[in-house]
């Protein structure tokens, strides 16, 4: 009987100390897979969504068969509260890069801004803008460079909003074609908005400029200061003792 006894408490001990060891476990955590963007289906290439309110979106894409370098770009306005929705189309020359949303004139009417890509030789950008009023699009002309903000620009450019205004930024080179060599510097340029039309302002100075000012003054030899000629007085003397001369043969005879 006494055994039977330990046996059964020994059994009991042991099960406990197994079920302790059960629960010291540690699990591993499982992390759910995060789910992956929905790839566009063709001829669909680009697609973003900005929502400027509530119940106020637009859908960015662009769509093209055949050739990657053109195409055509489409914003989907939803207004979901007025239940009206709108669609604006153009060409496209290059791919999108990105869309920006901004109010530049602070009117309350957002714009929409899409920067394309051409790869050509300088990898030029193109701004494709729109503000949208009542559920129109009106289309503002993105204004070109111009011959000094033009000057050493090789593309590569780099756009961002920052205190509601576009910002452009892009390196400078020195020298044309292959031989352009980027000088290290930037150039900044701040587009506003007035009465519809572009406003442009650049932001920062050019140091090539600076530096070619200063090297070319280092390399301009200093001028010395003219001496004195002695030429003028001595032509002077000169006809003075010639006219004592001839007064003195005219007197003598």
């Amino acid at each position: 009987m006494i055994n039977r006894l330990y046996y059964l408490a020994f059994s009991l001990t042991a099960a406990i100390a197994l079920a302790g060891c059960g629960n010291s476990e540690t699990k591993t955590a499982v992390t759910a897979p995060v789910p992956k963007k929905p790839a566009l289906m063709a001829p669909f290439r680009f697609h973003k969504l900005i929502e400027v309110a509530p119940g106020q979106s637009y859908d960015i894409f662009s769509w093209g068969r055949g050739s990657q370098e053109a195409g055509s770009f489409m914003i989907l306005h939803s207004d979901s509260s007025a239940i009206k929705y709108t669609t604006t189309t153009g060409d496209l020359d290059g791919n999108i890069i990105d869309v920006y949303n901004a109010d530049m004139d602070l009117d309350g009417n957002p714009e929409i801004l899409i920067e394309a890509k051409s790869k050509d030789t300088i990898n030029r950008a193109s701004i494709y803008a729109f503000e949208f009023n009542d559920n129109k699009a009106n289309k503002l002309d993105f204004p070109k460079l111009n011959s000094s903000q033009r000057k050493g620009y090789r593309g590569d450019d780099n756009f961002y909003i920052r205190d509601g205004k576009l910002i452009r930024e892009f390196p400078i080179y020195s020298g044309t074609g292959k031989d352009a060599k980027s000088t290290g510097a930037k150039r900044q340029l701040e587009y506003g908005l007035s009465r519809n039309e572009f406003t442009v302002k650049q932001l920062s100075k050019d140091s090539t400029d600076a530096a070619t000012k200063a090297t070319t003054t280092a390399s301009t030899p200093v001028k010395q200061a003219d001496k004195p000629s002695t030429k003028k007085s001595e032509k002077k003397s000169s006809k003075k003792s010639s006219k004592k001369k001839k007064h003195r043969r005219h007197s003598g005879d």
